[in-house]
């Protein structure tokens, strides 16, 4: 993940602590740290393709560990003990992360951009070593409470995946008009914004240019419309020769046929004369002195 922490900034030991968990991230993301929106200064404001989040990081002032907890009247303990932190006392810290929270949303709309998909969190940061869990983690609705450190950071993987549902519509125009609005940060160039894994919107919709061929192409095939209109008329003409052909053929047998046609006995009768047939001469046996012999 990008780090970037404005110039001058005096970061705390917890804030310190938590840049090296954010630069062992291995997920896409931009962390600011030490923004200023207005008067207000907010301990981390985090970017990733699906929304902002605000975090307000506290340390403690001496190794405490047990089981976290925040009561309805904004006090935190942990098991039986009030929590010691080593810069504010507790009460409160919950209102804080609220307002900081609101700030970026007012300074996102006055940029006239989409305040949605911005959450926050208090991210407290125990003595290495030390065990804290917390017995809930949702203070209010968009608010969460996390534990994290060097040597277990997995609560804060597993929020920034998965704090804001929303599309991944943060795109590096986006993020950088975020960093304008947010102010007094050192602004990452787009070329270290896409390396990290932000989406480049102006290269998705460029124009892709075809390459050059060198080879001549084929004519375009005709016209279907025009095609089909041919092929009607030809159709059309074929069978006005062929019905002129039938009218012809049906006159001629007309003229040809005579109006006092032979009966049809007179063309089937055969002839019943017998052909003539030649006789052989019998020859006679002659007796002697017979006559005419």
């Amino acid at each position: 993940m990008l780090v970037r922490i404005r110039p001058g900034a005096e970061l705390t030991g917890a804030e310190r602590e938590l840049v090296e968990c954010l630069r062992a991230y291995p997920s896409t993301g931009l962390a600011l740290l030490d923004c200023r929106v207005g008067d207000r200064r907010l301990g981390a404001v985090i970017v990733t393709p699906r929304g902002i989040t605000v975090l307000e990081v506290k340390g403690f002032r001496r190794r405490q560990s047990g089981l976290l907890s925040a009561g309805a009247d904004g006090t935190w303990m942990i098991s039986d003990s009030a929590l010691d932190l080593d810069a504010e006392p507790s009460n409160g810290l919950t209102d804080r992360v609220e307002h900081g929270v609101h700030a970026v949303r007012v300074a996102l709309e006055q940029a006239l951009q989409d305040s949605k998909h911005v959450s926050g969190a208090v991210v407290l940061v125990p003595y290495r070593g030390v065990v804290v869990r917390p017995a809930r983690t949702a203070l209010r609705p968009g608010l969460d409470v996390l534990v994290a450190n060097t040597v277990d950071a997995h609560e804060l993987r597993v929020y920034l995946e998965g704090f804001s549902a929303g599309p991944p519509e943060w795109t590096i125009d986006r993020v950088l008009n975020t960093c304008a609005t947010l102010g007094g940060v050192e602004v990452p160039s787009r070329a270290e914004l896409a390396e990290e894994g932000f989406a480049d919107r102006r290269s998705a919709q460029a124009p892709v240019v075809a390459p050059v061929r060198r080879f001549s192409e084929p004519a375009p095939p005709p016209d279907p419309s025009r095609r089909g209109k041919l092929v009607g008329i030809g159709l059309f003409v074929g069978a006005l020769l062929g019905i002129l052909v039938l009218f012809v053929v049906v006159g001629v047998a007309l003229v040809q046929d005579s109006p006092n046609s032979r009966p049809m006995s007179d063309t089937t009768q055969t002839s019943t004369t017998r052909a003539p047939t030649s006789v052989t001469p019998r020859k006679t046996e002659c007796w002697p002195f017979q006559p005419d012999c």
